[in-house]
């Protein structure tokens, strides 16, 4: 078995860590390791809310709609996605927050994979 290759299921995978299914945090030697790249697989219920903003952001990130309705905030304007590949991306320094307004999965490709940022946990 070739142990560069790995076979999974997005949102199997997901709920292992908190959606990422690549980056940085995942074990070296493991092909779902990288340091250039991280790849989240966002599965929301209606209502689901990123309270807190993002601030700083060090990265540059893109979000696709895979299915539902989900906006991302952003300091001067909102952005709705609605049809499935609706897509927004943002760089380095843009503030941002989002919200499901129906129940939604999201895709979320983010560059570089920085150590030290998390989302704290949700109480």
């Amino acid at each position: 078995m070739d142990d560069s290759v790995y076979v999974g299921h997005a949102g199997a995978d997901a709920a292992l860590d908190r959606g990422w299914l690549l980056g940085h945090f995942k074990e070296p030697g493991d092909p779902r390791h990288s340091a250039d790249v991280e790849i989240k697989w966002g599965v929301h219920p209606r209502g689901d809310e990123r309270a807190q903003w993002v601030a700083g952001e060090a990265r540059t990130a893109l979000l696709v709609l895979v299915s539902g309705r989900f906006r991302m905030r952003f300091r001067d304007r909102d952005v709705l996605l609605a049809r499935q590949g609706d897509y927004v991306v943002w760089g380095r320094g843009v503030d941002h927050s989002w919200s499901a307004e129906e129940e939604s999965v999201v895709l979320t490709v983010r560059w570089p994979s920085v150590p030290g940022y998390a989302t704290p946990p949700r109480h």
